[in-house]
């Protein structure tokens, strides 16, 4: 047996794949072979052919940040003309606009603002679920965290519970990129360690809130460091379930690839077969994520079909405003009529969820006429 189907057969009969498995996968040509593996993984979380999908939108509450990552081509530093804060009303439209067509989800997320005090967010939050008490926000990355964390000098833990307590339900995985500090350090010194990423995450599964993760592939880095960036995700969601969390930890893993247009960080844009790769070999690894989410808005939206096959379940979020990565030159939009076409393209029923991944509705064919009301209003 060749090395590559003892290493897939691992997987499928649910033994553990290691460092020198996931090299070995990396190393291997046979893409259509890992991803047949990770689609059989997948369906051992999702036996029912159903590929979900959010209706959420992106608000970038500040693009003003003192990280300066070579890769970002959002951001502006402080002090600069082209740098804003979102008037609160402001956010508070955007919301009305998402709830509107029927979404259930904001990503609000930004630069770390070294101007905004950590009053800043909680009273916003607090101001948006008085307003709109049944939105999720799934809100804030680790950095924008650890920036709360500086600004205010209170302890991390104090931090993620306020923001909990304010209205806060879930933090995304953004600022992931790749867990290793050795390529941290060359694309974003100012940004923390891995250790520091992992250590937000941790906290907010310590009290109750669940998490997505991330990985950006593309910066330069070794097969090794995506290996232990995988090992590392997995690591951290083991903590959460071996010590009885009263959280499920991260919920979902999403791979994204970077875009180097508009950056000071230039870079080869990884093809759509490295992707789909990773994607499967990121499937085989962690095996205890239950949800995948397809990256349509980088790699558009034919190859975000292709991956329902490479071990995703789930097609993400509609994305009704998105900043950051259009910004460096992902400029691949899908409205909801689309992304339902896409999925039955790939042979899946779309079904409409929330942030917790609860299905709220599924287009089957029995509901042709609630089917074209929906899209209309969206």
């Amino acid at each position: 047996m060749a090395a590559i189907d003892a290493i897939l057969d691992k997987a499928l009969r649910g033994e553990r794949l290691d460092m020198e498995d996931g090299l070995a996968l990396f190393a291997s040509d046979e893409i259509e072979k890992i991803g047949h593996a990770a689609d059989q993984i997948m369906k051992k979380f999702h036996p029912d052919p159903v590929t979900t999908f959010v209706i959420g939108r992106n608000v970038n509450y500040t693009n003003i940040c003192d990280v300066y990552c070579r890769f970002c081509a959002f951001y502006r530093p402080p002090g600069s003309n082209e740098g804003y804060v979102l008037p609160n009303e402001t956010v508070y439209q955007k919301i009305q606009e998402t709830v509107d067509v029927g979404g259930t989800e904001i990503l609000m997320q930004g630069g770390t603002n070294p101007d905004l005090p950590f009053s800043y967010y909680t009273d916003l939050l607090r101001g948006i679920k008085a307003r709109f008490p049944s939105i999720q926000m799934h809100s804030f990355s680790p950095a924008e965290i650890r920036k709360m964390v500086d600004v205010s000098g209170l302890p991390l833990e104090q931090v993620v519970r306020e923001l909990r307590d304010a209205g806060l339900d879930s933090l995304p995985g953004g600022g992931a990129e790749i867990l290793d500090d050795r390529t941290r350090k060359k694309i974003s010194r100012l940004k923390g360690s891995w250790k520091d990423w992992i250590e937000v995450m941790t906290t907010a599964h310590k009290l109750g809130m669940h998490t997505t993760a991330t990985m950006v592939i593309g910066f330069g880095e070794s097969m090794e460091e995506r290996v232990l960036h995988l090992l590392r995700i997995r690591d951290a969601q083991d903590e959460c379930v071996n010590n009885r969390y009263p959280s499920p930890g991260f919920l979902a893993f999403i791979v994204w690839t970077f875009q180097p247009d508009n950056t000071n960080l230039k870079a080869e844009r990884a093809t759509p077969e490295e992707y789909l790769k990773t994607l499967a070999i990121a499937r085989l690894m962690l095996d205890n994520i239950p949800n995948f989410q397809s990256s349509w808005v980088t790699m558009g939206p034919d190859v975000g079909k292709l991956s329902l096959s490479y071990g995703c379940n789930d097609f993400g979020s509609t994305m009704i405003e998105e900043n950051v990565v259009s910004a460096a030159g992902a400029t691949h939009k899908v409205n909801i009529g689309l992304i339902l076409k896409l999925i039955r393209e790939a042979g899946k029923i779309p079904a409409q969820r929330n942030t917790k991944y609860d299905i709220l509705r599924t287009f089957d064919d029995a509901n042709d006429r609630v089917e074209r009301d929906f899209v209309m209003q969206n």
